[in-house]
Order: C-alpha cells, then sequence, then structure tokens
C-alpha cells in the first residue's frame, strides 16, 4: 500500500495540473472504487474550481470551490496518470494546445478532464481505492481525517508529540507507528527504517519513550528525528526518480548485512500484527 512518500509525489505530480483548473469533465467508468461512488459524484464536480491539493496522511485533498472537497485515497494499486497538453512548434497558448494521446486500460476506473487541456486518469487494478465529496466544514469530523495524528513532516511532530501519543501504550513501538492516531501517514516499510535510524528496537514498548508524566525521553526525541528524516529522504529519491534503484535501510533485506557503519549484524525478519518487519539486533538491541 502506497506510503507518505508516494502519496506526497502523487500529490506533487497533480498540483501543477489541477490548483486552480476547473473539472471540465469527469467520467466514471464503474459504479465504485472500494465503495460506490457518491450521488451525483460527476455532476458535482464539473464546472468546480480547484482551489488547493494538499496530503493528509495517505489522502489527497482537493479543495472545491463549491465548497465541499474531494477526498482520494488509493488503496492498494491505485495511481494517476496525467496527460498534458502539448503545444505545437512556434506557437503559444492554450487554445494552441493538444492533448497528449493515451492508451486506455481496463483497470482506467474515473477520468478527469481539466480546463488546462490535462486529463488525469486514477488507475485501479484491486480497486481498493476511494473517492469521495465532503463538505469542507465537516472534513475535521470526519473519522477517516479528523481522527489522523499529526503530520510527521510538520512543525507540530517532534518528540514531545510522538511521547505523549506513546505514553501508557503497552503495544509494541512499531505498533504504534502504524497508528494512524499516533503519526498520520506512516506505513510499514518507513516505520520500519525510521526504527532501525533511530537504533530502538521494534519489539520495544511503545510507553518506553516517554516518562509516566508523558515527557518525552532522549529515544523519543531520536525517533522523531529518524521518521522525518527517512521521509523526506524517500521523497527526495521519488522527485529524483531513484526510487526503484535505491535500497533500504532494513525493509525487505533479510538476510543481507546491515548497512550501519562498522555493525557486523544481519538484517532479520519477524511478523508483527500480520506486516513484516525488518531490524538488526545488533543495532536496536532495545
Amino acid at each position: 500500500m502506497p506510503e507518505l512518500p508516494e502519496v506526497e509525489s502523487v500529490r506533487r505530480t497533480l498540483e501543477p495540473v489541477m490548483h486552480g483548473a476547473r473539472f471540465d469533465r469527469v467520467e466514471l467508468r464503474r459504479e465504485g472504487l472500494r465503495r460506490p461512488f457518491p450521488r451525483q459524484f460527476s455532476s458535482r464536480l464539473r464546472g468546480q474550481t480547484v482551489r488547493s491539493l494538499v496530503r493528509r496522511g495517505k489522502y489527497l485533498l482537493a479543495d472545491l470551490s463549491s465548497g465541499e472537497t474531494l477526498l482520494m485515497h488509493l488503496g492498494m494499486s491505485g495511481s494517476f496518470r496525467v496527460d498534458r497538453p502539448l503545444a505545437s512548434p512556434g506557437t503559444t497558448g492554450k487554445a494552441q494546445m493538444r492533448p497528449t494521446p493515451s492508451s486506455v486500460d481496463r483497470h482506467d476506473h474515473v477520468l478527469f478532464a481539466m480546463s488546462t487541456g490535462a486529463s488525469i486518469t486514477f488507475n485501479d487494478p484491486r480497486r481498493f481505492g476511494v473517492m469521495d465529496l465532503v463538505p469542507t466544514k465537516d472534513l475535521a469530523h470526519r473519522s477517516t481525517v479528523g481522527e489522523l495524528g499529526p503530520e510527521p513532516l510538520s512543525d507540530a511532530f517532534d518528540g514531545v508529540a510522538l511521547a505523549r501519543a506513546c505514553a501508557g501504550k503497552r503495544v509494541s513501538l512499531k505498533a504504534a507507528l502504524l497508528d494512524q492516531r499516533v503519526v498520520a501517514g506512516l506505513g510499514n516499510i518507513y516505520a520500519s527504517e525510521a526504527l532501525h535510524l533511530a537504533g530502538l528496537s521494534p519489539r520495544r514498548r511503545a510507553g518506553s519513550i516517554a516518562t509516566k508524566s508523558g515527557e518525552p525521553r532522549e529515544s523519543a526525541h531520536r525517533l522523531a528525528a529518524a521518521i522525518k528524516k527517512v521521509l523526506r529522504d524517500a521523497i527526495k529519491r521519488r522527485e529524483n526518480h531513484r526510487y526503484r534503484s535505491a535500497r533500504f535501510r532494513v525493509y525487505d533485506r533479510e538476510g543481507d548485512p546491515c548497512m550501519s557503519a562498522g555493525c557486523a549484524g544481519t538484517i532479520l525478519r519477524f511478523t508483527q500484527s500480520g506486516r513484516s518487519t525488518f531490524y538488526c539486533r545488533e543495532c536496536q538491541p532495545r
């Protein structure tokens, strides 16, 4: 399932063709994805302008001129394809632009034709994605978005916030990090990566990074900083088109040597809550 860096990369791809643009045409090629599309979905979008496009956790939120917000989630296999208009040689201006032809895939379920001339296609083979329309004023009260914890790349997220969210929790530290109420957008891959960078065991009790009064221990500050670093590095790799060639520190590297300087450990894998956890016993002893 896409995690925060992947969703942020998608947002940065869509923003130039959506922000300030109007939905000229909306084509639905099935009745729904994970759940049915909202009533009159196409007509409620047509003619509306996208005032902003932001990411909240793993959700994309397009604020519309109608007072509604288009809420989008990639699910397990969703992706967006953008066909940008091309200007003919020697011409300028929107009127001289022609759309790039695209092949139609049977998993292309939603098409947005924007006033810029760009076409945005949502492809989702497993159909676990979500598209919904929510009154913007009610967005903070929706369980899908309203219950999300702090954004890990925001100033609001630090060792203090992380310790406060984990205080008293008896679940493992890895399980706590996957709780979207603790930190928004963090998933299985980058939780393992951050724990390794911070030198903390994924088996460690979550509450141990805070004092009894909820104050952060040094480990909380270290882990918050590691979360920010692994996420920022992942976003940068995607922007530089180096995602596929980049090697994770521990994720999906069972049996490989640890990449930490001076460490002679080997990456191990075990299962936590049905998910694979990768770690180094030497680097993450506690």
